[in-house]
């Protein structure tokens, strides 16, 4: 009867019995991957699925599933071009209500925007959202300075407010 790669690996995982998890799934994964390199063999050749199931069994009454999935990539970053003007906006300094004059959408519209992008980004800041998309290239460096209508709106905003 013979076994798959992977469950070989499982065994001499159990006879090593490192110490920690992380070590052991290590050692799981490089024994997994030395046994099959050929190319487009799905284990380590050029055709691998976006994901593929390298050990699924059962050991003491409970599943253990190893999946092999690709890093996501940083840079692609879908934002819609709405999102991407108000990334802009936010980069440039401007607060919310200065945003939502300008686009003429409410302040709650641009707090769900706000609040999708962070999520996208996986950041939970409008300094983190700036700094990550300079860095991976999606906002340009010289955001500084706005616009005609920006300004009139902000020096709006600023007069509306201190009227109140």
């Amino acid at each position: 009867m013979s076994t798959s790669p992977a469950l070989r690996a499982i065994e001499n995982v159990r006879q090593l019995s490192p110490s920690s998890v992380e070590g052991m799934i290590r050692i799981l994964v490089e024994l997994v991957s030395n046994f099959d390199t050929k190319p487009g063999s799905g284990l380590n050749g050029a055709d691998l699925p976006p994901e593929e199931i390298l050990v699924d069994t059962e050991v003491d009454g409970f599943r253990y599933l190893l999946v092999r999935m690709p890093r996501p990539v940083r840079g692609r970053i879908q934002l819609s071009p709405r999102e991407r003007e108000i990334v802009r906006m936010v980069a440039k300094g401007h607060p919310n209500k200065v945003i939502a004059d300008v686009l003429n959408i409410s302040c709650w519209t641009v707090c769900t925007h706000l609040r999708r992008i962070f999520a996208k980004l996986g950041v939970g800041s409008r300094a983190a959202m700036v700094a990550q998309l300079l860095e991976i290239g999606t906002l340009a460096p010289d955001h500084g300075g706005g616009g005609s209508e920006v300004k009139q709106a902000t020096k709006a905003v600023r007069n509306h407010a201190l009227s109140l």
